[in-house]
């Protein structure tokens, strides 16, 4: 299993920001799939959780602000970050279980891309 995630960079505060996380060797439709976050110094935070009907939750610090969705075609994964603040700023994570439920931990991880948000 592979995770890929792109779309990560530097915007200025109000700004928009794209994320991607393609999916290789495993269906993204089929398993509980989700973005985390985590800025320096801090826990890592759930972002936002996409389940296998397409149903999403998200994090209280970014409702409103951000929607997760699926293209089950491509695959991938999609978070669009709107509204963004600096405390926004950190390394995103896309992150899968290993079934379709979303009650335990992520099992794998993509390698992160970076948002950096200036005020």
């Amino acid at each position: 299993v592979q995770l890929v995630e792109s779309g990560g960079g530097s915007v200025q505060a109000g700004g928009s920001l794209r994320l991607s996380c393609a999916a290789f060797g495993y269906t993204a439709s089929n398993h509980c799939m989700g973005w985390l976050r985590q800025a320096p110094g801090k826990e890592r935070e759930r972002v936002a959780t996409i389940y296998i009907d397409g149903s999403t939750v998200y994090a209280d610090s970014v409702k409103g602000r951000f929607a997760l969705s699926r293209d089950n075609d491509k695959n991938t994964l999609y978070l669009q970050l709107d509204s963004l603040k600096p405390e926004d700023t950190a390394m995103y994570y896309c992150a899968a279980a290993l079934t379709y439920s979303c009650r335990y931990d992520m099992v794998y991880w993509g390698k992160g891309t970076l948002v950096t948000i200036s005020s």
